[in-house]
């Protein structure tokens, strides 16, 4: 085994590590946030995503392929909306993407950052509101 195969990390290890660092709301404490001012819901799932099953009412959509470029103040792409005091509260379908997504957040220095257990499918499962999303 040479150096870079010892280095080498799967999506399982990719997600642990980032749960070390990363806060995790239960979803049923994330769906009693939703009436909360000071917290903002980012939906990182692509555009059929949210088409096809909705989202959390009054979420953000980010793409998780755009997230680094919108949420750095330095790039072109940024979007003011990452600037807001608010804690901002990042889900996907199943919780994976969101929490690589969080644990980037960390690593870019935001502070105020958590991603909802079991993602969009346990949203829906536990009750939680959804919003329909009209196709382009």
């Amino acid at each position: 085994m040479n150096k870079c195969e010892a280095m080498l990390k799967n999506y399982k290890d990719l997600l642990a590590a980032a749960h070390e660092v990363i806060e995790t709301i239960p979803t049923e404490n994330a769906i009693a946030l939703l009436q909360d001012d000071s917290v903002r819901f980012v939906d990182l799932r692509d555009r059929r995503e949210l088409e096809r099953e909705g989202r959390i009412p009054g979420a953000f959509h980010c793409p998780r392929g755009m997230l680094e470029f919108w949420i750095d103040p330095e790039s072109p792409y940024y979007k003011p909306v990452f600037g807001e005091d608010k804690k901002f509260v990042f889900y996907c379908a199943s919780a994976w993407r969101s929490a690589l997504a969080t644990q980037t957040c960390v690593q870019m220095g935001f502070e105020s950052v958590a991603h909802v257990a079991g993602g969009f499918t346990a949203w829906k499962m536990h009750g939680g509101p959804v919003e329909e999303v009209e196709s382009h």
